[in-house]
């Protein structure tokens, strides 16, 4: 196959084209910094990457590139827990991926020869936040910011649909790697300084990395999964036993707090994420088929941690 990709040089993007290189798939990278996707894929090794310049709220040239591919998989979007949420990154979080979507959904309709699938990413940020309900594929939307995101984000990509062509949804949870969220917890348990953010009680709802890629690739080449699926392992978490299983694995104390009136200082209302959570299963994803390489907390921690 033939698969192009927005937001490949980024946590997710990078391991999904390392994982399509070795299963000798074609590779086109969409991307804002050309100079800086050389670098992380270089050409004598990733032999199978072609890599086009593009600039993900305005149409141009790159449009044209998607012509021919099998199928296109969406992760661009602005970070949303690395800055405060001002108006203008707010503004920020909600265009790159709408307009990015509207983008890159418009180049699929002008396509000849199109596309088959569109796996486009979204959040579980779309259920809203709550220490006590469970939600799946079938719940309703939450009505916070977040929320509203992923709902603007959803509609635009429910539009290819209109092109005849195959839509997978998949809403992520927090992606554990070396990066991301865990990366950012990491630092203070190696210091002997880790322990439960917040309350303690929130929600965390989670994948491997690795679970993650296949799941995007089983949506690319599985003809009968369509639809909204939760990416999302299928045994969540409370942030106290998420500290206590990373202790236990690293063998170090997870007791510190880490207050979070010191995060909402750094982040803003993008401390949300990770103060406030929700219970996610990814009950249509198991009723695929889906394995789970990392069904639970502590491998998944092992294999990454080790």
């Amino acid at each position: 196959m033939k698969i192009a990709i927005t937001g490949a040089t980024g946590f997710v993007g990078s391991r999904l084209v390392e994982r399509l290189q070795q299963q000798s798939h074609q590779i086109l990278i969409l991307t804002r910094n050309t100079t800086f996707a050389r670098k992380v894929f270089p050409a004598e090794v990733f032999t199978n990457v072609e890599i086009v310049a593009y600039t993900p709220t305005t149409s141009g040239a790159w449009q044209d590139a998607i012509a021919g591919c099998d199928g296109v998989v969406n992760l661009a979007g602005e970070p949303i827990a690395e800055k405060r949420w001002t108006p203008e990154e707010k503004q920020a979080i909600l265009n790159s991926r709408q307009i990015g979507t509207q983008k890159i959904v418009e180049s699929i309709a002008k396509a000849d020869p199109k596309p088959r699938v569109l796996v486009n990413a979204s959040a579980i940020g779309y259920y809203g936040t709550s220490e006590t309900a469970t939600f799946d594929e079938s719940s309703p939307s939450g009505k916070d910011f977040l929320a509203k995101v992923c709902q603007a984000w959803e509609a635009e990509a429910q539009k290819v649909k209109d092109a005849g062509v195959r839509l997978v949804i998949l809403r992520f949870g927090i992606v554990l790697g070396l990066g991301g969220a865990l990366g950012k917890m990491i630092t203070p348990f190696k210091l002997f300084a880790g322990g439960p953010i917040g309350s303690g009680r929130q929600w965390f709802s989670w994948i491997h990395i690795d679970d993650l890629v296949s799941l995007i690739v089983q949506a690319l080449t599985k003809s009968d999964m369509e639809g909204v699926y939760n990416a999302t392992a299928p045994n969540p978490v409370r942030m106290n036993d998420l500290s206590q299983t990373m202790g236990e694995v690293m063998n170090r104390p997870s007791w510190l707090p880490v207050p979070g009136f010191a995060l909402e200082a750094l982040l803003g209302d993008g401390a949300i994420v990770v103060l406030e959570g929700q219970q996610v299963l990814p009950k249509l994803t198991l009723e695929t088929g889906f394995e789970y390489q990392y069904p639970k907390l502590q491998p998944a921690l092992k294999d990454i941690l080790h």
